[in-house]
């Protein structure tokens, strides 16, 4: 009898302890919905007006990579859009199962060749922005989300930051002064505590993906449609891209003369060199993180906090007080959104709720206690450009950037609520 008693509870016990385990093990899952709209819908680059698209080049896409480990789960989603509000995140998240609404991310690429997505007013107050395309890429998110739920499965890491190296992007108002490192978070299945086949691999840069513009009449993901294509078909799984601080003015390098700038400044804005481009990023996100170390079972970490901005501008209380999504203003002339603080393994990650300046970017990642700081820009809203109160209207070239920026101090206010979210949480490890 006590012989019985004593397999019972030998049974019980590694039950316990392979149930235990398995809750304490990294999984991760991947999916993607295509978002294209057909027929075609104007394609926005801006406030103003959308351009009549005639042609698409590349498909837009939802694309979801979902992390678990004990109690945590965490999505990111990247969005082939100009922008994304969290009125429309916030509709996904609510048809988003078994994840926690704060800590669903969710960024836009920043294509200046997609749909309006922001339902920017004109003049007479009126949008052209199609709000049942967009009701319908809500769906299309959370079902890319709930999906990649249901692909949760045993996974590695592999996770690096270096610079990538080409031809890819530079400061169209000073070219040198952008961020060249590009961040990878690639997840690898593991089956039986071996190796297995790419789940999904993120690319973090900070760029932006106007090769080809709102005025060509071409409806694209621009250069993240390639960079898509050549991670699947090199490494397999789904790709991501998660834009970082390309404010002011970090764009793709298409000049024809490379190094040099001013008026009359040729480019090749192609879909050709998005091509190019995408391909080149795609290259050397795969060479940055293919001598990375396995993480067989890193830690998983997600805070997020509310935070407020005051809408000092003009042009943005015209759109958030007129755009038929309905924008929120929670006091007058007072805009809150969410800022998320992601450990994953050695790396963290901080979203940025619109488009920093490069300087606003290095500061933050100077300040966060790793060597593998990623910034995902235009994540949970997208705010317009971020600028420190000194760079704010101080010179020309910034006419632009201040005048459809929230006010002065949004830069401000980010940087001392990203680094209070810093110092309040746990160090990646």
């Amino acid at each position: 009898m006590k012989k019985c008693s004593f397999i019972i509870t030998l049974l019980i016990y590694c039950l316990f302890n392979v149930s235990f385990s398995n809750a304490q093990t990294l999984k991760v899952g991947a999916a993607i919905r295509v978002i294209t709209p057909d027929p075609l819908l104007p394609v926005s680059g801006g406030i103003g007006t959308p351009k009549p698209a005639k042609e698409k080049k590349g498909d837009l896409f939802a694309r979801a990579m979902v992390f678990e480990k004990g109690g945590t789960r965490i999505a990111i989603v990247n969005v082939d859009n100009l922008g994304w509000t969290s009125i429309l995140g916030n509709k996904s998240r609510a048809l988003i199962k078994g994840i926690p609404p704060e800590n669903i991310l969710i960024g836009a690429t920043h294509t200046h060749s997609g749909p309006d997505a922001y339902a920017f007013p004109d003049a007479t107050g009126k949008s052209s922005a199609d709000l049942k395309y967009l009701d319908w890429c809500v769906q299309q998110i959370a079902d890319a989300v709930n999906e990649a739920v249901s692909k949760l499965e045993p996974a590695s890491l592999k996770i690096a930051v270096d610079e990538a190296k080409g031809k890819i992007a530079y400061n169209y108002y000073a070219p040198a002064l952008y961020d060249p490192r590009c961040g990878v978070i690639q997840a690898i299945a593991t089956t039986g505590g071996k190796q297995g086949k790419p789940i999904a691999t993120l690319v973090n840069y900070a760029v932006h993906p106007e090769v080809l513009g709102s005025g060509r009449g071409i409806l694209s993901p621009d250069l993240c449609g390639p960079l898509y294509d050549r991670i699947e078909s090199k490494a397999g799984g789904i790709a991501l891209f998660m834009n970082g601080a390309q404010g002011g003015m970090v764009t793709a390098d298409t000049r024809l003369e490379y190094g040099k700038e001013g008026a009359g400044q040729k480019e090749a804005n192609t879909w050709e060199e998005c091509i190019r481009i995408g391909e080149l990023l795609a290259d050397e996100a795969l060479r940055i993180v293919e001598k990375a170390p396995v993480l067989e079972n890193p830690n998983l970490y997600c805070v997020a906090r509310k935070i407020e901005f005051p809408v000092d501008s003009e042009v943005m209380r015209y759109i958030l007080k007129n755009s038929p999504l309905k924008h929120e203003l929670n006091k007058e002339n007072v805009v809150s959104t969410q800022l998320n603080l992601l450990n994953i393994g050695p790396a963290q990650i901080l979203t940025i709720p619109g488009e920093a300046l490069p300087n606003i970017g290095y500061y933050v990642k100077r300040n966060m206690p790793t060597k593998m700081p990623f910034l995902f820009g235009l994540t949970n809203d997208a705010f317009g450009y971020m600028l420190t109160k000194v760079d704010f209207n101080s010179f020309k070239r910034y006419d632009y950037v201040s005048r459809t920026s929230l006010g002065e101090m949004t830069g401000e206010i980010y940087i001392e609520q990203a680094l209070k979210l810093v110092k309040d949480s746990p160090k990646p490890q």
